[in-house]
Parts: structure tokens; sequence; C-alpha cells
């Protein structure tokens, strides 16, 4: 893969990109499963091709939440290549060729936090399907993804940042999020208040 990515777009060679640049470039051109609208695996093609074209993919989210009512959100890094610098689910990822939803949830949950749990310790929420265009790059994340949470009772500054991936963590009270202005909202996935999400943080809501 990495000599089909010698040369770039414009001409510019693969080894002079920073070790950030090649990690996002090698990544756009990772394959991953398109799926049906059964969850039936019907093909494979590139995060970016998919992501431009709106092809139906696997993702998982788990949702973080306190003994206090919290519900933790990761800042995305400012070189996402959907919606960038906006508050998100705990942890998200993409479920990568011959991986399922589980073990993909166990294995962002590590890299992307730096906690690693057994999978007894995840919740199962339910499944949904989701599709939004990004404005801002112009990109369509259509999915199908399985919703998870887990309760977390250490400090907020003990998480993991994954490098180049995220800018931090945010603290929301569960109430807030349900009353959240208007301007408040624009820090945030436009699809954190949507009616299944946020029937998703009522049932996260109940575990409390």
């Amino acid at each position: 893969m990495v000599r089909a990515l010698l040369l770039h777009s414009r001409g510019r060679r693969f080894e002079s990109y920073s070790a950030h640049q090649k990690t996002n470039l090698m990544a756009d051109n990772l394959k991953l499963n398109i799926i049906d609208e059964g969850g039936n695996i019907i093909g494979q093609e590139s995060r970016e091709n998919i992501h431009r074209q709106g092809l139906l993919h696997r993702e998982v989210h788990i949702w973080f939440y306190t003994p206090k009512g919290e519900i933790i959100f990761q800042h995305r890094g400012k070189n996402k290549d959907t919606y960038p610098d906006l508050l998100d689910a705990t942890v998200g990822g993409h479920v990568e060729i011959g991986s399922n939803y589980e073990n993909t949830a166990l294995q962002e949950l590590a890299e992307e936090t730096g906690t690693r749990v057994d999978k007894n310790n995840l919740i199962f929420i339910q499944m949904i399907r989701s599709k939004s265009f990004d404005t801002a790059t112009n990109k369509t994340n259509n999915v199908i993804r399985a919703i998870y949470a887990y309760h977390y009772g250490g400090k907020i500054e003990d998480l993991k940042i994954e490098k180049g991936k995220a800018i931090g963590f945010e603290l929301w009270p569960l109430e807030k999020i349900f009353t959240i202005s208007d301007e408040d909202k624009k820090r945030f996935i436009p699809f954190v208040f949507d009616k299944q999400n946020l029937e998703i943080f009522s049932k996260i809501r109940k575990l409390i």
C-alpha cells in the first residue's frame, strides 16, 4: 500500500509527509467492508471512498457515563475526515475487515482512552441506522452502528488522548444535554441531538 502512495496527488512523495500526515493518508486508503441494509457484507472499499460516496458500513460507539450522571465526550481532532473539532461519542471507530462489533469496541476503547476492560463490562444498548452529511468536508457517514455504554469511575484526566485523533475529553451532565442551548449545540456533532441518540441517553440515565 505504501508503494501505491509514493506519488501522491500533486506529485508529492509519500515519504515527504509528516508521521501524522502519513497516518491519516494510510487510514484513508484502509479498506473496510461495505454492507447491505441487513448488515450482510457485500464488498470492500477504501475508507476515503466510503465517505465520499456515502457507502453503508459498520461502526461502534461507546458512551462513558460517570457515577455522578455525566457523559464523557471526546473532542475530535481538527484533521478528522468527518466532523473535525467537534464533540462526539467517548469512543468510536470503524469495524475493520475480519472483525466484529464487540471486538472493535474493546480495541477502540483501549486505543482512544487507554482503558482496557473485559467484554462483560461493556453494556450493549442497541443497534442504530444513521446517515449524516458533513458540510465542512462534503463527506457522508452512512452506517449501521452498535452502541455500548461503559461505567467509568475514574478521573477524566486519566483518560489517554489518542495522538493525532483527538484533542481531549469533556464532561457534560446528562440533564444539561436534554436542555442544551442552541449555541452550545454547535460544539457537538449534529447527530448527538437526534431523537434516537437522545433515547440512548435516556437508557444510559436509567443505568446510573
